[in-house]
């Protein structure tokens, strides 16, 4: 029996990646990119090992994390209800 098998170590990469970077993720916003790759790297471990209801959730935390991201990246510089020409 292999004790680590390549999936397992890219699994166990993935998630130490997303731990590291979560806990970092107030630093900057290049953390919660990091976390949000790193959540669909988890993801594809979960679909490739057998455990779906894994890579469903982590493929849906991946798309929020990548969210959140792109909204710290490109903050709406207006207020909404206003019309440009205000």
């Amino acid at each position: 029996m292999v004790f680590l098998s390549t999936l397992n170590a890219f699994g166990a990469a993935a998630v130490t990646v997303m731990m590291v970077s979560y806990v970092a993720e107030e630093r900057g916003t290049v953390y919660t990119f990091i976390f949000g790759i790193s959540s669909f790297g988890a993801s594809i471990y979960g679909w490739l090992s057998g455990t779906w209801p894994f890579g469903i959730i982590e493929g849906v935390w991946a798309l929020f994390a990548l969210r959140k991201w792109y909204r710290r990246k490109h903050p709406i510089s207006r207020v909404e209800g206003t019309s440009e020409k205000e």
